[in-house]
This record gives structure tokens, C-alpha cells and sequence, in this order.
């Protein structure tokens, strides 16, 4: 199985990013998707999931300025991020959990300029 994540970039503070999360490959009872994220000098840490029956989960510290959806039939998550800080600048990594084991992307760049 394979997870490869897209959409990050440059930002100004204030903007407005996509990322994009796409698990292929043969994933037993593929569940919760997701994110996390590991800022310079952090520890990786949660910004939110979604399982396949759509329930959330998100970081306190985003609620209300992301947004994750999901299309189960492409097994793709989605992050819409909105009024981004540049506290959000990290490596963010897409998660892809089955009943099995668990797949993590290789990471995309977000950096927010303020």
C-alpha cells in the first residue's frame, strides 16, 4: 500500500491551503484517515482524522479553521486549511489506518508566512 499526499506550500498568514491524500494499494478494512503534522523543532502531533463512516476529530488548536472530508470510494482525505498562522508551518503527514497496520505518507511542506 502507498499513501502520497499533495497541496502544500507557501502561504501568506491569513490564506488558504489544500492538501490532498490519496492511499493505494490493498489497505485490510481501511478505516480512519487522517493528518498530523511536526513543526521545526516539535514532535509529531495530531490535526484531525475522519473515519469512513465520516465521524471527526480535530486538534483544538484548529478547530474551526480546517475542515477534513473524505471520498471513500478514491480513499482520498482532504484538508481544507483557512486563516492559516504561521504556528501552522510543519511537515504534514497523511495517515491511512486499517485493521492491520497503519500507512504513513512521506510528508508535504507548509510553510506560512507572516
Amino acid at each position: 500500500a502507498q499513501v502520497v499526499e499533495s497541496g502544500g506550500g507557501l502561504v501568506q498568514a491569513g490564506g488558504s491551503l489544500r492538501l490532498s491524500c490519496a492511499a493505494s494499494g490493498t489497505i485490510f478494512r481501511l478505516d480512519t484517515m487522517g493528518w498530523y503534522r511536526q513543526g521545526p523543532g516539535k514532535e509529531r502531533e495530531l490535526v484531525a482524522t475522519i473515519t469512513s463512516g465520516g465521524s471527526t476529530n480535530y486538534a483544538g488548536s484548529v478547530k474551526g479553521r480546517f475542515a477534513i472530508s473524505r471520498d471513500n470510494a478514491k480513499n482520498t482525505v482532504y484538508l481544507q486549511m483557512n486563516s492559516l498562522k504561521s504556528e501552522d508551518t510543519a511537515v504534514y503527514y497523511c495517515l491511512a489506518r486499517g485493521a492491520l497496520a497503519s500507512y504513513w505518507g512521506q510528508g508535504t511542506q507548509v510553510t506560512v508566512s507572516s
